[in-house]
């Protein structure tokens, strides 16, 4: 949480610091132009790489596969176009590292890799958990925790009768 407070705070002072200086050096006009300009291809080239990822994503489910990268680049392509609109030359450059594909499919693959990690080392198989029981077979039993120790959780179904 504090990274996304800084992100929001430092971006834009770096984004206005650099949008003076070039200002400085190649005129406020040319500056809003350039500015004008990125936004323009940005968003032309993001019309076309996410029409390209939605037809490989119809393309994997007429196979019967699920498009789950194809989902994560369009989640990337959604970031980068979000980038390009917003006035800056940083954001701009990280926008257009989302929509190119080379550097799109490697953001990708990094997305993919932490997202696995983060899931496998949050997650427990229920076959991990000691008061877990699978089958007929008597096992370790599960007590309420409200229970204090004293009781019992009995599992069953109830079918409320209201005539």
């Amino acid at each position: 949480m504090r990274f996304l407070f800084l992100l929001f705070i430092i971006i834009p002072i770096i984004e206005i610091t650099l949008l003076i200086n070039v200002g400085q050096a190649i005129g406020a006009w040319y500056t809003v132009g350039l500015v004008l300009l990125s936004a323009f291809i940005g968003v032309n080239v993001l019309r076309y790489q996410g029409l390209s990822t939605l037809a490989r994503a119809q393309q994997r489910l007429n196979a019967g596969e699920m498009p789950a990268r194809e989902m994560i680049e369009g989640l990337v392509l959604a970031v980068g176009g979000a980038l390009l609109i917003t006035p800056g030359f940083v954001t701009d450059v990280i926008g257009f590292c989302c929509l190119i594909p080379f550097t799109r499919q490697l953001l990708v693959k990094m997305l993919i890799s932490r997202f696995t990690l983060v899931a496998a080392s949050h997650s427990r198989s229920a076959f991990e958990d000691p008061g877990f029981q699978q089958g007929p077979e008597p096992g370790p039993r599960r007590v309420d925790p409200r229970s204090n120790g004293k009781g019992e959780t009995i599992d069953g179904e109830y079918r409320r009768e209201d005539d």
